[in-house]
Formats: C-alpha cells, structure tokens, sequence
C-alpha cells in the first residue's frame, strides 16, 4: 500500500482515502496502485460490502500528479492506473464517493464509475483535458454525454471550464450535496445503510444497471488511452503542460 493512501475496514464499509493534501492528493503510480489492490481485494473479502472512496484537506483530488505521470506515463492494461480504473469498472460490489473538496481530471471522471456520489458544498468539479492539450480518459468521453447529454458535455469537455457542487447535482453527476462539516458523517451513514442492505441483490442491481455501459466501455477507454499517450507527446501537449508548470497563458496559435 502506498503511504497516501488510507485503507480500513469499519461496519462492513472500506473505508478509502486518498492522504497527500499537500498536493492536493493529486495520484501518483504508487498512489493508483494502493487503489487498485484496495479495489481488487475487497470483492473477495466477506467482511467488505462496500467501498467508500474519500480523500483528505481540502481536495478530493487534484488529478495525476503532472510530474510523476509525465516521467511514468500508462503504456499498457498493466499499468497501476488503468489497472485502477478497470478494478472500479469490475467492481461488483458498490463504490460510493464523498467528494471533500477539488476534483479535477480523473478525479472528476472516476466518479462516473462509481455507483454514489455525495458532495461538499464547497466541492469544485473540472475536465481540463482538452486546456492540457489531452483527450478525455476513462471512458468519460462515452459516459458523461450518457448522463448530462451532449450539449452539456461538449461545454465540459471541451472548454474544460469548472463548475460546483450545486451544478455537477443539476447535472446528476452527484446524488446529494452536503454542507462540509456534514459530508463525511452523510456518507458513511449512506455507505453503511446500503451495507445492510440484501448483498447479492445490491451487487445483482448493480450488475443490471452498468450491463450497458460495461459492454461499451473497453473499446472507448482502448480508443481513448491509444490517443492519449499519443496527445501526451504532442507539441501542443508540451505546452499548455510548459504553460501550466511556468504559470502563464499557453499559446497555440501556432498550431492547426
């Protein structure tokens, strides 16, 4: 287990935490590997009957750790962050999500493949992937225009501007929304009640309801990935990533 990453068992509720808030919790290869096998083991261990992912400070998380995934970038299904996501889209049992604070990137598009989301009021949502010179990830690019429609995820996606608590639950991107100091007592509560819930109806449920998305996920998060690494090394990528590192404005005027 990575050293920021939280892992305990309370009431037949995972508990999950994401612990680096001086950086925002933004996700290292450690980190995403913690995740994964926190993830992976849980559908075989009996005392688990759901997972509730959080972090700590004032950030979900901040995304991948620029840095860190820049040095170490996916290059294949083994890697601990697609590892990380295909462990949230296998998933049998149910994931919730108490977003504490920011959520940018993954942050934002992994709470897609969760199955409840409960959010701080102060909780502040962003897809910058197309600002980093990038492409949406995790099959966000197929199942955020399921769920906000068209319209509403191009304006997301595309322009990559950031929205809150109160739209991302307009936007039934989030179940609720809680006032901060109520955000992780209301989580658990929930967590805890859909743990006493019938186990093998909730996970049958569950199953049902992401039988459609789960069949159309692979090849979109395999288009997705290709294009990625491949943005990753693209002269536009390098800049807005060199603008971003140097906190000025990037320029892509020379760019068609």
């Amino acid at each position: 287990m990575s050293e920021h990453v939280e892992v305990e068992t309370r009431d037949a509720v995972l508990h999950v935490r994401l612990d680096r808030p001086e950086k925002k919790n933004a996700l290292t290869l450690e980190m995403y590997s913690a995740l994964a096998g926190a993830l992976e083991a849980a559908q075989d261990d009996p005392a688990v009957r759901v997972v509730l992912l959080t972090g700590t400070g004032d950030a979900f998380t901040a995304g991948n750790d620029l840095g860190d995934f820049l040095q170490r970038p996916p290059t294949d299904e083994s890697s601990p962050v697609l590892r990380f996501l295909n462990a949230l889209i296998s998933a049998q049992k149910p994931v919730v999500a108490a977003v504490n604070g920011l959520a940018v990137g993954v942050g934002t598009t992994l709470l897609l493949l969760c199955d409840l989301v409960y959010a701080a009021r102060s909780a502040r949502f962003q897809l910058p992937f197309t600002s980093l010179g990038l492409v949406p990830e995790a099959g966000s690019s197929l199942l955020l225009p399921q769920r906000v429609g068209l319209a509403r995820a191009a304006e997301l996606l595309l322009l990559g501007e950031p929205f809150d608590a109160e739209q991302a639950l307009g936007m039934g991107l989030v179940s609720a929304v809680f006032e901060d100091d109520e955000l992780a007592s209301g989580a658990e509560e929930r967590a805890r009640r859909l743990a006493a819930q019938p186990p093998t109806a909730v996970r049958l449920t569950k199953s049902l309801m992401r039988r459609a998305e789960r069949a159309a996920l692979p090849d979109q998060m395999k288009e997705e990935s290709a294009l990625f690494l491949e943005r990753l090394r693209s002269p536009e990528a390098r800049e807005a990533m060199q603008a971003f590192m140097e906190r000025r404005k990037p320029d892509f005027s020379r760019f068609h």
